[in-house]
């Protein structure tokens, strides 16, 4: 797959980067350049690789899972810019 500079200016405007039309080709060119090195990867044989959660040997911390603190929603809230009832107001998003 190649990256063209359409296609550059098209992830630019849906990630909402604003990238001047003489960026684009150097843009284009990086795309290509991640979406080649992602190719090499597919290349490599993992079939009999187990899946792991760091390079060294480790495990994960635990802690008991107990409710600590809480009561403090009026603290919380006076640092809202809007709060009503009890909770945040924010700017509907969905029409």
């Amino acid at each position: 797959m190649s990256i063209d500079h359409n296609d550059a200016r098209r992830v630019a405007k849906l990630a909402r980067i604003q990238v001047d039309e003489e960026d684009l080709p150097a843009l284009a060119s990086e795309f290509n350049a991640i979406l080649g090195f992602i190719e090499q990867l597919r290349e490599v044989d993992v079939q009999d690789v187990e899946p792991m959660t760091s390079v060294t040997p480790m495990r994960l911390k635990r802690r008991e899972d107990r409710i600590a603190g809480g009561g403090i929603a009026g603290k919380v809230l006076a640092n809202a810019p809007d709060a009503r009832e009890g909770y945040f107001v924010v700017p509907k998003v969905v029409e």
